[in-house]
């Protein structure tokens, strides 16, 4: 056995960063986090902005829904909130289609094959005899995951094609697939169907905590990054804001992260738990990083989705009270989901009772770059307008409107050569939802596994006992390989 890592630079203050950070600073190393914006949390965090009548509110970059599978991220979270009291559940997540089509996840058996099987029959978009139409063979693929098998068969084949070929009537695929694979930022044509079939297993059939979700009771940052900051603090990290790595160097046998605009700071191991564009970036511009030609290969082909947009909007009057926090959509142009945030949020419910109004927003995802936002946001309101029509004679009192294109793509072919946690480099490990990982999982849940994966690897050959990490079956119900339950594994 040898002796822990001293110090260590996370670069990163995303849930990724967060969670390495957590786990090193826990198990005495000293520890510098890194993050370039003002507050933590990365995608997942808030930051205080300013509505035009000088009422101050923490802005995000969109609805988050913290699924009960998620148990790495939830164990992260309860280091500073251990009873979780800042969730609370969502109740439903309908889809909602055209001519009044809804769709329900409520109250479904939390077990494959009875949770499909009751979703086969209670669904108004399949009647029996479709069912006879649908092809068994792709069918079987979303009872049958294998973590090698599946990627082998269906990563280079779209998601799009994947779906083509069930042979489901088309009202139901829209309903029961077009949502899903847009909750991942993706065109399903741009979308591998392993990469699919990996989150259907995940969230669906291996799951066995039910398809409804918890949403944050309070803007995120306030809710739990703010306070694992002053958790680590209080370890004894040290954490920077609004300083972004330059640069990494290999000097002396130790890690040196220097800094844009001077300064530096040393660790005897690095976690890079970035954006795909920042970790592109630090492996261009660093030498020692970037010595391993097919390694830095693999990140420079690190692929983007598409852009995305986010609009809140503060109106004057207040949508049905039978709305749910968050609704999926199908078949209204580019809107792809609603959340009434004063349905769930404290911040926003206060700002809505004092106005008699309501806080809502759109999202829009796989967007191609080139869209007019003027026209995408005519689009969003109308579907909105048809949805809960309620808001056709509402005015819009203040309005913040985000693009942004920095959510890791997963597009058919890329799976075989995706980077890992691990590096070429001793000392260096990579975290983030970009990473491919030995367990299934996705979004919050894979970055904070990443994280965790992470600081084991640093960890790694010490007398430290790892940070366990908890996942689903890996198998499918149809696997030819033997299943497990969800079970610890070692990073």
């Amino acid at each position: 056995m040898s002796a822990r890592p001293g110090r260590a630079v996370v670069v990163g203050g995303g849930i990724a960063g967060l969670a390495a950070a957590t786990v090193l600073s826990e198990r005495g190393v000293r520890v510098w986090l890194l993050e370039q914006e003002a507050f933590l949390g990365g995608r997942a965090g808030s930051w205080p902005d300013q509505l035009a009548t000088g009422e101050r509110f923490e802005m995000e970059r969109g609805f988050h829904g913290f699924f009960r599978q998620y148990y790495n991220l939830r164990r992260l979270l309860r280091r500073v909130d251990p009873d979780l009291a800042s969730l609370a559940p969502a109740g439903d997540y309908p889809i909602l289609g055209p001519d009044g089509q809804v769709e329900s996840f409520a109250g479904l058996p939390r077990r494959a094959p009875w949770n499909l099987a009751a979703l086969a029959l209670r669904t108004p978009t399949l009647r029996a005899r479709d069912l006879l139409g649908i092809r068994p063979r792709p069918a079987l693929a979303m009872l049958a995951f294998d973590p090698e098998a599946t990627y082998r068969r269906w990563d280079g084949t779209s998601a799009r094609d994947y779906l083509d070929s069930l042979g489901f009537p088309q009202r139901a695929r829209r309903m029961l697939f077009d949502v899903f694979a847009h909750s991942f930022f993706s065109a399903e044509e741009e979308l591998s169907a392993a990469e699919l079939l990996m989150m259907f297993h995940w969230y669906f059939v291996a799951n066995r905590e039910g398809l409804i979700f918890d949403v944050a009771r309070r803007p995120m940052s306030a809710a739990f990054w703010r306070p694992l900051g002053d958790r680590l603090a209080g370890l004894g990290a040290e954490l920077r804001l609004g300083a972004r790595a330059a640069r990494v160097a290999l000097a002396d046998g130790a890690w040196r992260v220097e800094l844009a605009g001077g300064g530096a700071v040393t660790g005897d191991a690095v976690v890079l738990a970035t954006t795909v564009s920042a970790l592109q970036r630090l492996v261009a511009d660093s030498p020692d990083l970037a010595r391993d030609p097919a390694w830095s290969a693999r990140v420079r082909a690190l692929p983007l989705t598409r852009p995305f947009a986010v609009w809140r909007l503060w109106l004057d009057r207040p949508v049905e009270p039978s709305r749910a926090p968050f609704a999926g959509t199908t078949g209204f142009g580019r809107l792809d989901n609603i959340s009434v945030y004063d349905r769930f949020q404290g911040e926003s419910r206060e700002w809505a009772e004092a106005h008699r109004g309501a806080v809502v927003e759109l999202h829009a995802y796989a967007v191609d770059a080139e869209a007019d936002p003027a026209v995408l946001r005519a689009e969003l309101l109308a579907g909105l307008h048809a949805l809960y029509p309620e808001t056709r004679a509402a005015r819009v009192r203040d309005e913040r409107f985000l693009w942004r294109q920095d959510c890791a793509g997963f597009p058919p072919g890329t799976h075989a050569d995706r980077v890992g946690v691990a590096t070429p480099h001793a000392g260096v490990a990579l975290a983030g939802d970009f990473t491919r990982l030995p367990v299934p999982c996705a979004l919050m849940e894979r970055a904070a596994t990443s994280g965790m994966m992470a600081a084991n690897l640093v960890l790694a050959g010490t007398w430290d006992a790892p940070e366990p990490i908890e996942c689903l079956q890996a198998r499918g119900l149809f696997s030819r390989r033997p299943r497990r339950a969800s079970q610890e594994v070692r990073a």
